[in-house]
This record gives structure tokens, C-alpha cells and sequence, in this order.
């Protein structure tokens, strides 16, 4: 690929961590781009992350994405890639404090508050929510509830703390229930301030992650239904920082003025080169 080197900032959106680049001068042709994420989001040979992010031009928003987790798979909206973008757009003018940009899911809305320390999203409604389905998961019957948040989640509340995240949750991402897209699958437990612990298995990383934020999303509101919560709806993430959720339930249960506010960190910039590929 005669495209390096290539600019390319580090960010993390409370502990989930994207490569972005600015690619409005398009140097990856799109069939190339999947094979590109996949090299170097692979951590200790290549930068490592959960996801890159393209920025390119759009005809009707600020911007558009083209998002990819580590897996080189398309995701259709990320939470925390997307506070991420939106300050890297804001830092590098390409977009003013609130913005508009393009992503499969449709188009979200941000503003950047606190000089960039922290962006809040107006998320696409969901849709696709069913409460308290039961499925066997490692032997045992969980009631798992299901929402499409930009991406499809599983939510199960939990009582216990040390659970095998990685295992039930690729069980769950896999399960012929949620076929064939498969889903994200939060494990959420209750604390005693009503906020929400979340530790989330994301399909396309096919791991644990140390936060998600349409996964905060969707616990958040399917605390709000299940009456655990009320809205503002406090999400601390497995790397122990937290994002605020705001929603209304309209009386037909439906859910509109999706909100998610966190931290978007700068941590390095600079130049790819031909070897991060290797």
C-alpha cells in the first residue's frame, strides 16, 4: 500500500481504545480497509485497539465514519468510538462544538463540552426490545432481555460479581436466538448508589472490553423498563469510569431522547508506517 505514512491519532472512550484517522483524501480503497483494521488493531505487533475509525466527508452531515472493530468486521454504531470522533472532528475543524455525522445505525448528534474532556451523544432510538427472555446459558437458565441500541445487545442482571464473562458471553453472542447478526452481551449488576456496574463481551472484538457505550446504552434502558433505574442512569464500565445515560419512556413503553455523556481522551498521535501491517 503506497499510503504511508499515514497520521493517525490514539483515542479512548472510558478504557475503549480507536485508531482514527482523518480520511476525507481517501488513501484505502473500501475493499482494503477490513484487512487494514484487523492489522493494526492487533495489540503488541501493531498499535492495538478495539476499533478504527475513518472520518471521511459527507454531503449531508459534518462527517461520516466508517467504523471497524478489531476483528476487521463493520460495526453499525459504537458509543464510545463515537464521543471519540466527535472531538477528533471538533479538534481538527472539521466540525464546530455540536455536530452531525453520518453511521449505518443513522445519523447521531454531539456536542463537545469541556473543552473536549467530554462529549455527550443524542443516540438513535432503539428498537427491538423484548424483556426477560429465558435461554440456558453454562447449565443454567438466565433471563436475558434484548434491545438494538445502534447494535444489538443481551442484558442480564446478575447478583454475583465474579462471573465468566468471556465464556457465557460468547456463548450468548453465538446463541441461535440471536442469529445471524449475533449480539453484544452485557452483565449488569445493581449497586447500592442505583447506579449500574456493567461488563460487557463485544462481538467483533470477541472478548471482554473494559466499556461499551451502546452496551451502557442499553442496560441503562433496560434498567429504566424493568423499573431498577430512573433516568439519568450512572453506568460504571469494567475499567472504572462512568458515563450518564438519559432517556424518556413514553407511555407506550417506547424510549426517545436517547442520551450518552462520558470522557473522550486524546493519548498520542502519529505516523503509521509500512511495518504496522506486518
Amino acid at each position: 500500500m503506497e499510503i504511508f505514512p499515514l497520521a493517525f491519532a490514539k483515542m479512548s472512550g472510558a478504557g475503549n481504545d480507536f485508531i482514527i484517522v482523518d480520511h476525507r483524501h481517501r488513501q484505502l480503497a473500501l475493499a482494503e480497509q477490513p484487512d487494514f483494521a484487523r492489522k493494526v488493531c492487533r495489540r503488541k505487533f501493531s498499535v492495538g485497539a478495539d476499533g478504527l475509525i475513518l472520518i471521511e466527508d459527507s454531503k449531508t452531515a459534518d462527517f461520516q465514519w466508517q467504523f471497524y472493530n478489531a476483528d476487521g468486521s463493520v460495526a453499525e454504531m459504537c458509543g464510545n468510538g463515537a464521543r471519540c470522533a466527535a472531538r477528533f472532528a471538533y479538534e481538527r475543524g472539521i466540525a464546530g462544538k455540536s455536530m452531525r455525522f453520518q453511521t449505518i445505525a443513522g445519523v447521531i448528534e454531539a456536542e463537545v463540552m469541556d473543552d473536549g474532556a467530554n462529549v455527550s451523544l443524542r443516540m438513535t432510538d432503539p428498537v427491538g426490545c423484548q424483556l426477560d427472555r429465558a435461554i440456558e446459558v453454562g447449565g443454567r437458565q438466565l433471563q436475558i432481555s434484548a434491545i438494538d441500541t445502534g447494535v444489538p445487545h443481551a442484558v442480564i442482571f446478575i447478583d454475583e460479581g465474579d462471573i465468566p464473562v468471556k465464556q457465557w458471553g460468547r456463548e450468548i453472542r453465538f446463541h441461535p436466538q440471536f442469529q445471524p447478526a449475533g449480539t453484544n452481551v452485557n452483565f449488569v449488576r445493581l449497586l447500592p448508589d442505583a447506579s449500574l456496574h456493567v461488563r460487557t463481551y463485544e462481538r467483533g472484538v470477541e472478548d471482554e472490553t473494559l466499556a461499551c457505550g451502546t452496551g451502557a446504552v442499553a442496560s441503562a434502558i433496560i434498567a429504566g423498563l424493568s423499573r431498577k433505574a430512573r433516568s439519568p442512569v450512572q453506568v460504571v464500565t469494567s475499567g472504572g469510569e462512568r458515563l450518564t445515560v438519559i432517556f424518556d419512556i413514553l407511555g407506550d413503553s417506547s424510549i426517545v431522547d436517547v442520551c450518552l455523556q462520558g470522557p473522550a481522551r486524546l493519548i498520542y498521535e502519529g505516523q503509521l508506517v509500512a511495518e504496522a501491517l506486518l
